[in-house]
């Protein structure tokens, strides 16, 4: 099937390149020029406007939105909205919030264009491995882009129509929620045994529980990987960033009266690498001393 893809990103370019090689025709476009012309030297059509995707393209269209949530997002839906015709497709694969998702789904409906959202995991592996797709939108939308869906997924196989839109940006929030969880239940382990008295060889530790362990994963395997080439981890800053997905599900969790304290703490413990040094600590260390005499630290 004929796509058309906006966004040239780590996951977007590698998507355009996995349609390519199950023989889709897919036609590229890119915020900024470099990207665009890097994928037209490796054979594909590519264009630099909005307004050039949808020339190049022909109804009824699939445009393929691959670019940051958000403001982003919105404009390239609105400017879209304004050059496509009834019948035609917008799919945001990006991590957009499902509430925004929702709203983009009336603004399309409005215009007689047709929305999905498409929660994409996979990460910079998706080009070999395929992509984890959560899907939301008409179930008839649905069914005619099959095709690009299958060609994205791992086996052809693994890709899920979650419900109406919304519902896939929705699952796929989740999804980094448990991710969240899951990478600071390693991190915890791992720092435990790090300052333990046996002088354990996390690498070697890392490695023997990838294969049979109840606790084996992929991102166990990104682990053991980095330990392999760096066992202290001497050259990365304990610095982490979140993109938004983990205080969402938080968010979702108190709107559905859910409890969710790993997820939670999990996004907590975020920002806590985010400090130098924490003024809250400072205040808890001077009530001890406060009220039992405990000795401070100075700075």
């Amino acid at each position: 099937m004929q796509i058309g893809l906006y966004g040239l990103g780590r996951m977007g370019a590698n998507m355009a390149r996995r349609w390519k090689q199950d023989g889709h025709d897919v036609i590229v476009c890119n915020r900024s020029a470099g990207p665009v012309d890097e994928m037209k030297n490796e054979g594909f059509t590519g264009v630099y406007t909005l307004e050039e995707l949808v020339a190049a393209t022909s109804g009824p269209r699939a445009i393929w939105v691959m670019i940051p949530a958000g403001a982003a997002t919105d404009a390239a839906i609105t400017n879209l909205l304004g050059l496509l015709s009834p019948g035609d497709v917008i799919i945001d694969s990006g991590n957009s919030n499902w509430r925004d998702t929702k709203r983009h789904a009336v603004e399309c409906a409005v215009k007689g264009v047709e929305f999905m959202d498409q929660g994409t995991s996979g990460g910079v592996w998706g080009l070999k491995n395929g992509y984890c797709l959560m899907i939301g939108g008409e179930k008839l939308t649905f069914a005619r882009l099959e095709p690009a869906f299958k060609s994205l997924a791992p086996q052809d196989k693994y890709y899920l129509h979650c419900g109406v839109a919304g519902a896939g940006h929705f699952v796929k929030m989740v999804h980094n929620g448990v991710e969240y969880g899951m990478m600071q239940s390693y991190a915890e382990g791992f720092e435990i045994m790090r300052k333990s008295e046996f002088g354990i060889e996390l690498d070697k530790v890392a490695d023997v529980w990838r294969e049979g362990s109840v606790v084996r994963s992929w991102l166990l395997d990104l682990l053991a990987d980095a330990l392999q080439q760096d066992p202290q981890l001497d050259g990365v800053k304990g610095y982490v960033e979140d993109s938004g997905e983990g205080r969402w599900t938080v968010q979702a969790a108190i709107d559905e009266d859910v409890p969710a304290p790993v997820i939670t703490m999990a996004l907590f413990q975020r920002f806590v690498s985010r400090q130098d040094e924490s003024f809250a600590a400072k205040v808890l260390a001077m009530m001890r001393k406060g009220f039992g005499g405990h000795a401070i630290k100075k700075s």
